[in-house]
Parts: C-alpha cells; structure tokens; sequence
C-alpha cells in the first residue's frame, strides 16, 4: 500500500527505513516519557517490516523522500466481533511537520490498511495533555467514555 496526497507519501516500513525511522522512534518514547532499551526498540522494528506479523508499521515521506512520520499498528481478534481489530499504537509526526497533513495520512493510510485487512473497527488512546493531537482526532474519530487502566507485569 501506497497512498499520496499533496507531496505526503504514506507506504510500509522497510528494512532500508531503519537510520531514518530510529530517530522518530526515539522522540516518540520521549514525548511520552519512556525509555526503552535497545533491546525492544531492535525487536519492534523488526516485528514492524515482517510481512507475517501482526503489527504493521507505516511512515510517511515528504517530496524529498524524508520520514515525516510513523504509525505502528496492531491487529488482533476481538471477543465483541466477528472481524478483527486495528490498534493504532503508536502515531508520531516531526516537530517541524506538525500541522501540515502529515497526521492525518497517517490516520487515513492506516484506515485503508485496516480495511485491506478486514479489521471491523482502528481505535487509539492518548494523554490528556496531548491537545493539539486531540484537536485532529476530534475531527476523524470518536472519543469514546472508556477510561484505561494499567498494570505492569
């Protein structure tokens, strides 16, 4: 799957992706507050470029063929449908891309990849704090009343 529109290109991860998608990576955990180590971050890219897993990952590139962004999504049965279910894991643009569409491809391209798959529903959870991004979700998902709970194992 490759999807563009107005020199924002969204396709699959690559194997070739990995120097540039490192970094995106990285901001991410730590606009969250995590770290992780090494270790998780080596296995995530590669469960994300496996054609046979589960988790799919997608970027999105400028003109200049550069990673804007990433979108890291899960699929998984559910015990509520017949058809499967698409989590948005993890969804992340550059700094200097924020509020130019970068966003919103990615949520549209990992639509349409949910639908190549089947998937009944794509849902996602986010911080409180993180209002700009909830400003975008507003406009192309429902907020929903769940409340997440969280234990460490």
């Amino acid at each position: 799957m490759s999807s563009q529109s107005a020199e924002i290109t969204v396709r699959r991860l690559e194997s070739s992706d990995r120097e540039s998608w490192q970094p995106l990576w990285d901001a991410y955990v730590r606009f969250y507050r995590g770290k992780l180590p090494a270790q998780v971050s080596d296995v995530t890219f590669a469960r994300l470029i496996d054609a046979d897993s589960d988790l799919v990952g997608l970027v999105a590139l400028g003109a200049d063929s550069g990673l804007l962004g990433l979108a890291h999504l899960v699929f998984h049965a559910s015990t509520w449908a017949q058809a499967p279910s698409c989590y948005l894991e993890d969804l992340f643009v550059a700094p200097a891309s924020r509020g130019s569409g970068v966003a919103k491809r990615l949520i549209e391209a990992t639509y349409e990849k949910a639908r190549e798959r089947g998937a009944g529903r794509v849902y996602w959870m986010t911080q409180g704090f993180n209002g700009p991004a909830r400003s975008l979700y507003d406009t192309v998902a429902g907020l929903t009343s769940f409340v997440v709970y969280e234990h460490e194992l």
